[in-house]
């Protein structure tokens, strides 16, 4: 089976909905006359930006994702923003469980789940992201970690419902430091992720998922890390929030 690539940039805390929509406008400017169809693009855009993003990406090759949501439909949860409440701004995606979620703002596995089952019920293409820390890979616990953030975040859920999951492979050691996970290693722990999603679900489920890698993408090692047999794409940081550098990124050459 051939999967299509797929180019996400995650904005994380920046840009506002007039600076979403400058970038966007400037970035289907780039890709007019150099985007290729056999990939796909996605914006991970904040909250307040999403709705001025989806309407400047109308017509365009770009999704866009939000950065995260809560389980609940609605209810008391100040702060918190609803599957519904995205889909109705224009998002048609979200990344659940990236790092800096689960370090800096306490994301369980459990919450993960519940999110991700929330995700796919409202029909937004969830966007799972795994990893673990420099102590982690470096005691050789790797495989252990993402296994169970495997099992917990998908605990429950069966292939059907998850056939539109894209799972993205983030070595927290990796993630804004300018170190990147050798092409090798990446493709070692893609595999890992494959196997387990073919020993719990089934090889053509676990054929199908796209996998992609994050930490520390740029233009300039983006290519080797695509080359890679189980690599499908790239969650991209730093290097999207710039419409040329993002463009390139894109535009790698297979």
């Amino acid at each position: 089976m051939t999967r299509k690539p797929l180019l996400i940039g995650n904005w994380k805390m920046f840009k506002t909905s007039q600076e979403a929509n400058e970038f966007i406008n400037e970035l289907r400017r780039q890709l007019a006359t150099s985007f290729q169809d056999d990939r796909e693009v996605t914006l991970g855009v904040p909250f307040p930006s999403l709705e001025a993003a989806a309407q400047a990406a109308v017509g365009s090759p770009i999704t866009i994702a939000a950065q995260n949501l809560h389980w609940e439909a609605e209810g008391a949860f100040t702060g918190e923003v609803s599957g519904p409440m995205l889909t109705a701004a224009g998002a048609r995606a979200v990344i659940i469980g990236h790092s800096e979620r689960r370090q800096l703002f306490g994301d369980t596995n459990e919450w993960i789940n519940k999110k991700l089952s929330a995700a796919l019920k409202y029909s937004l293409t969830p966007i799972l992201c795994l990893g673990e820390t420099w102590e982690d890979r470096k005691t050789g616990r790797a495989f252990e970690l993402l296994g169970r953030q495997l099992a917990e975040a998908l605990s429950g859920l069966t292939t059907p419902t998850l056939v539109p999951l894209v799972i993205a492979y983030e070595p927290v050691w990796a993630i804004g430091t300018g170190q990147t996970a050798t092409p090798k290693t990446a493709q070692e722990t893609h595999a890992f992720i494959r196997q387990w999603l073919t020993a719990h679900y089934d090889h053509s489920f676990a054929n199908a998922v796209r996998l992609l890698y994050g930490g520390s993408v740029k233009p300039d090692n983006v290519a080797q890390l695509m080359d890679q047999t189980d690599i499908d794409g790239a969650l991209v940081g730093g290097a999207s929030l710039k419409p040329d550098s993002f463009a390139r990124i894109i535009n790698f050459d297979r």
